[in-house]
């Protein structure tokens, strides 16, 4: 279901799924994080769902996320702090991390895959958010959220810039709102 007008990158909080038909392939991605066969295998049929609430916190604004796979299986949480602060983290699945967080202007976006498909207007009101994570394993990842138009429909998205050593790749991951 698209999103409504009121759900923006200001107040994320509601239940999304990860639109299959409409987000990107991620199986290399997740290939190259170290996650093995049977684990990408259940993630790629799995109805992934994100769990957002949104605020502010002493001036500070705050994103927690926690995932769920298809019959309530814990995926991964993420609590972001939009302040560009590092902060470490332990990943069930993805191990150690160190992540920074912050709200981004749609002109300061450098890369052109991060930053294009948005609705501009929209981007350009409300800002984006742009997450930076890097693994003890050696790879890191960028990702803008925000929203995008597909066949006329709002829809939060997220895209995603995956490095590890020479291998670059790009994603879209699209998520439908749900009440």
């Amino acid at each position: 279901m698209a999103a409504p007008p009121n759900i923006t990158s200001k107040d994320l909080t509601g239940k999304f799924f990860m639109n299959k038909t409409l987000s990107d392939d991620i199986d290399e991605v997740l290939a190259e994080q170290g996650i093995g066969w049977l684990t990408r295998s259940i993630i790629s049929i799995a109805t992934i769902t994100l769990h957002i609430k949104h605020c502010v916190e002493e001036g500070t604004e705050h994103i927690d996320i926690e995932q769920t796979a298809t019959g309530g299986i814990k995926g991964t949480t993420e609590n972001r702090i939009l302040d560009w602060k590092e902060r470490p983290h332990y990943d069930h699945l993805f191990g150690e991390l160190t992540g920074q967080s912050r709200r981004t202007k749609l002109e300061d976006v450098q890369d052109e895959f991060l930053r294009t498909g948005w609705l501009v207007d929209e981007a350009r009101r409300d800002g984006l958010i742009e997450a930076f994570v890097v693994s003890v394993n050696g790879w890191n990842a960028r990702q803008i959220w925000g929203f995008e138009e597909f066949d006329g429909k709002r829809y939060y998205s997220r895209h995603l810039r995956f490095e590890k050593g020479d291998k670059t790749l790009f994603k879209k991951l699209v998520y439908d709102y749900f009440e």
